[in-house]
């Protein structure tokens, strides 16, 4: 059972004109194809529809932020309560204090839009929160039990995971229960979205450091001024940075790989730049180097309650590096100062830019929740909102391509080396995913020996296909991809020549196909040990 929209009868949206977006609305994840490339993956557009599937009287919503701090997440609160409250008449919103162990552990906070009213100008979160602490049944039960129906998780690419879980216990018992992800991650390394919100205020307060690291090194002869920004696996902010401050010499990420001595080393590059200007800023990601590290100091990898790897202090261990190389050859005096900004950017309030997003993002949830979407995070794909499904949030981390021109732009604003020898750019070039992949948006791996992928089926229902699998195969049909169909035990065997399928995408298709009936062998051998 459905309800007419209650936007239909709110005097701020009467003047809108088609509020209300069409069903079978979708936006492609690339955008950038060839003329005969096949339609690609599409998700669905978000957005309020004509009919919502909660009686705004019955709804009980809930909101839960999980992992650090963020730039935009008392935002993102806020517009969600008043999102609800204001736009669909729903009054009962709980925030779960702590995490997700606030939900069976913890009070909850009553959430109203007099209470939420002013959070946006504070940073962190006024409901709390924690890393760890997921207990999927306890969870569920806790869901149940208070009667929640809507479930709003705020959180990283570990939070999405855990939202996917309990997506999936709610499916399980068969619960009418939405949940719908936000994703937060101030090192912008999920995948999929065009960028994470909080992101934007990060790189800005991201440049009062890095200023103030060149006036030190400036204002003293061979001065050195280090940075350490946010980083873990992906160098974004610290590339960003650096690409907007214009004063860095050299940016240290992880996906880029350094070493110090010897020719073509970060020590002689130092040296380098510090007779030709007499001072040098580098900025360097947490996340940076920390092979090298471990290689120096001999520790054991360790883990945080999220289960994401404990990083040493990478900054303070390069300026002692650096200091210690200049001492030991006695070349040259030099003055280092290293300033770690890491939790003051991560605990300020989100500029406007990141507001406006975190609005969108929050309100683009509540309406896909009021419409009976779950399983969901809404992320911006190509500067538009929708709803993505959790598998696809989760399956990867945003990285920084170093073979790609983002990062070619940076090397030649800070005119640093790249550290690769040619096997490194080789390496690179195979491992590194193209950023110009075809298909499923997402960058895929070269790969030039042809596959073949057997689809064995008794007999198509056209009527019986899912529209991924319908457009899928009609193109095909038109662009003659097809081989030879033949007989094999009074089935048809229909064998394709996927040259053209990269990367994720063969994994996708082969869900859809098998989920419309057909049978997916990856080749001959393979077939002939099933059948």
């Amino acid at each position: 059972m459905t309800y007419p929209n209650p936007l239909r009868f709110n005097p701020a949206y009467s003047v809108v004109k088609q509020y209300f977006v069409h069903l079978d609305d979708s936006v492609p994840q690339k955008i950038v194809v060839h003329k005969d490339s096949p339609r690609g993956v599409h998700f669905r557009r978000a957005g309020p529809r004509q009919k919502v599937y909660f009686n705004s009287d019955e709804v009980h919503a809930c909101i839960v932020t999980c992992g650090g701090l963020c730039p935009g997440l008392n935002t993102v609160i806020r517009e969600i309560v008043c999102g609800l409250y204001h736009m669909y008449g729903v009054n009962k919103i709980l925030g779960i204090d702590g995490g997700y162990r606030g939900f069976y552990s913890k009070n909850t906070i009553p959430l109203t839009p007099k209470v939420v009213n002013d959070i946006h100008k504070r940073g962190g979160t006024i409901i709390g929160t924690s890393r760890g602490g997921h207990d999927t049944s306890k969870i569920v039960d806790s869901i149940q039990d208070r009667g929640i129906n809507q479930v709003y998780i705020i959180g990283g690419d570990g939070t999405q995971k855990g939202a996917a879980v309990i997506y999936e216990e709610v499916r399980r018992r068969g619960l009418k229960v939405a949940v719908a992800g936000i994703p937060k991650t101030i090192d912008n390394d999920i995948p999929v979205i065009d960028k994470s919100f909080g992101f934007d205020t990060a790189v800005e307060e991201a440049q009062r450091a890095i200023n103030a690291a060149h006036v030190e090194a400036e204002s003293t002869e061979n001065g050195v001024g280090v940075v350490k920004l946010m980083g873990r696996y992906s160098g974004f902010i610290a590339m960003y940075a650096t690409l907007a401050s214009r004063d860095v010499d050299l940016c240290l990420i992880p996906e880029s790989p350094f070493y110090l001595e010897g020719e073509g080393g970060l020590f002689e590059f130092v040296e380098k730049r510090l007779k030709e200007s007499g001072h040098m800023v580098i900025v360097i990601a947490e996340g940076a180097g920390q092979e090298l590290l471990a290689e120096s100091l001999q520790s054991a990898d360790q883990k945080d309650a999220s289960g994401n790897k404990l990083l040493r202090d990478v900054g303070l261990w390069i300026s002692h590096k650096i200091k210690e190389h200049f001492a030991k050859n006695h070349k040259m005096d030099i003055t280092l100062k290293y300033i770690d900004p890491t939790y003051m950017i991560r605990a300020i309030p989100s500029n406007a830019s990141d507001n406006v997003y975190c609005t969108l993002l929050a309100q683009s949830a509540v309406h896909g929740a009021m419409a009976g979407y779950t399983g969901f995070t809404s992320g911006l794909v190509n500067g538009r909102q929708t709803y993505i499904p959790f598998n696809r949030i989760t399956e990867k981390q945003n990285m920084v391509v170093i073979t790609d021109r983002m990062w070619a732009r940076l090397l030649s604003s800070t005119n640093q080396p790249s550290f690769l020898g040619p096997k490194d750019l080789a390496e690179a070039k195979k491992q590194e995913e193209h950023p110009t992949g075809l298909l499923d948006g997402e960058n895929c791996k070269e790969d030039h020996q042809p596959e073949l992928l057997f689809i064995f089926e008794k007999n198509i229902v056209w009527s019986k296909l899912c529209w991924q699998c319908y457009l899928f195969i009609k193109a095909l049909l038109k662009q003659k991809l097809w081989k030879q169909p033949y007989s094999d035990h009074g089935s048809l065997l229909l064998v394709l020549d996927n040259d053209f399928l990269k990367g994720r995408v063969r994994t996708i298709l082969k869900e859809h196909l098998v989920g419309c009936g057909f049978a997916v062998f990856r080749d001959s051998r393979e077939k002939a040990t099933t059948t």
